[in-house]
């Protein structure tokens, strides 16, 4: 048994961790209609609560899934198992049944119309009294997560965000607040506003594919799954006294010091590369990292345009392929600051703290 706690806690290390989980959803995206059959995602969902119950028996991992802040994260996760598995299986029938010429089960069933009321209505509040009396013996049998009054003596530790923010507060690990707390949640919400505007395939629409918009459902999932959803898992079940990462069998000491010398990409030029000191001026320090930015930015859009993304680039237009580039190139930035941070232990590319202003 031990052996097996080890295991999962080194799997548990921030690079593993993040290798499983975008293996995971390459996979998923590989063998769609494999994985989303009912039995795999019963047998998947059935291993996962075993997985629960019987690390539960480890005093460690019981006080972090019992914690009340952590319980909507386990419930997560078989919830997002069941909607995303149900919708992704509906998306598998319908391919298979357009390759054999057959029309999605959602054009034979649209003669089936149902009243709102009594129907709908009627079963929205059956769902509404369940939740309300599931609701009510929770509340009743788990005590609030309430802690001893604010004290600017003593910060709890880890100080830790709301479940649904913990993402977020991951993200502040890489990038600076402005970036974290403002630009990239903007970038989120101004960008799921513009897809029906960059958006011109007309295919999907009214029912459920993914053969037919392969691009658009697998940049939206990995955004969600492995941007979104595994960053919430590791704040919660990873991130421990310090914010330093412990593995879900490991003791969360308070003393424990991560061995961490955060280098700028500045003083890895100047320092480490050319073995001189590092300018004085701001712009000319920060000159290596800025142009790297800038052709991140505006050289990658082009070589894409021409390369992989070619066909979107003649399909969408200028205008409406720049916006579609610069988000995902917005997107990839995370996971690409996050290996970058895990590796050289890279803390900015640009660092002009004089100005606040760090990338």
């Amino acid at each position: 048994m031990e052996g097996i706690k080890n295991l999962v806690n080194a799997l548990s290390a921030p690079i593993p961790y993040t290798i499983i989980m975008a293996g995971g959803f390459g996979l998923l995206m590989w063998k769609l209609r494999t994985l989303t059959q009912p039995r795999v995602l019963w047998a998947l969902a059935a291993l996962i609560a075993v997985g629960f119950v019987a690390g539960a028996q480890d005093p460690d991992f019981l006080k972090i899934i019992s914690k009340g802040d952590n319980m909507p994260i386990v419930i997560m996760i078989f919830a997002i198992l069941g909607t995303l598995g149900w919708g992704l299986r509906q998306a598998s029938v319908n391919d298979m049944r357009m390759e054999k010429g057959l029309p999605p089960r959602e054009a034979e069933e649209s003669n089936k119309k149902v009243l709102v009321w009594p129907d709908l209505v009627y079963a929205e509040f059956i769902c509404t009294v369940l939740l309300s009396a599931i609701f009510i013996a929770w509340s009743i049998a788990v005590e609030a997560p309430l802690e001893e009054p604010a004290s600017g003596t003593r910060a709890p530790n880890p100080a830790k965000a709301p479940w649904y923010f913990l993402g977020l507060q991951e993200m502040l690990v890489y990038f600076d607040p402005w970036l974290a707390g403002v630009v990239f949640p903007g970038l989120i919400v101004v960008g799921l506003m513009v897809i029906p505007y960059i958006d011109i395939n007309p295919r999907g629409n009214g029912y459920y594919t993914f053969k037919e918009r392969p691009f658009a459902i697998g940049m939206f999932l990995f955004g969600f799954l492995v941007l979104w959803v595994a960053l919430v898992i590791l704040g919660t079940f990873l991130r421990g006294p310090n914010w330093n990462f412990f593995g879900p069998f490991e003791y969360w000491d308070p003393h424990k010091i991560e061995p961490l010398v955060n280098v700028n990409l500045s003083e890895i030029i100047w320092v480490q590369w050319f073995n001189t000191r590092m300018p004085d001026q701001a712009l000319l320090r920060e000159a290596p990292g800025i142009l790297l930015i800038l052709g991140y930015f505006m050289i990658m859009p082009a070589l894409l345009a021409v390369t992989v993304l070619k066909k979107f680039f003649n399909e969408m237009g200028f205008a409406r392929y720049s916006i579609l580039v610069m988000l995902l190139l917005c997107m990839a930035a995370l996971p690409i600051k996050m290996v970058l941070r895990w590796t050289i232990n890279l803390k900015y590319v640009v660092a002009i703290p004089e100005w606040f202003f760090n990338i």
